[in-house]
């Protein structure tokens, strides 16, 4: 007599076998020619170029990460509007504050530019010809 746990450790049991068959057989039916494009880095037939170690630019992640974090969160818009009838005004209320809190977190993401694709141009201080903690005999000197 199984218990519960028992009926979900055999559908496990039997949902790994099942994975690791598909896997045996595709290995055993697979083609085994090995040639040199095979190898490359690109399987695509393009001739690779450079290094593989390419930096780019954190913006990419960022605009990314951006995005999700929005997208999940209208994603509760769906079923809020599904049965919004039948919960009444303090849902209509709580789903305005709850877009109010969406869309102080878009005000804060644009004022801190990042939604701007384009880089700022970076500000690099210059010192002047004449430092104010060296004094005039030792600039003299120098020049």
């Amino acid at each position: 007599m199984l218990t519960e746990f028992g009926r979900v450790f055999i559908f496990f049991i039997l949902g790994a076998i099942f994975v690791a068959g598909g896997l045996i057989v595709a290995w055993l039916i697979r083609p085994h020619r090995w040639y040199a494009n095979k190898l490359t880095t690109y399987e695509c037939g393009e001739v690779p170029v450079g290094s593989a170690i390419l930096k780019f630019n954190v913006r990419f992640y960022v605009v990314a990460l951006i995005f999700l974090i929005f997208d999940v969160e209208v994603v509760f818009l769906f079923p809020w509007a599904v049965v919004f009838q039948k919960l009444g005004m303090f849902a209509f209320v709580e789903m305005l504050i709850f877009l109010a809190i969406l869309l102080v977190g878009y005000a804060y993401v644009w004022a801190n530019g990042d939604l701007d694709w384009d880089r700022p141009v970076p500000f690099i201080p210059t010192m002047s010809k004449k430092s104010p903690d060296v004094c005039e005999h030792e600039q003299e000197v120098a020049v």
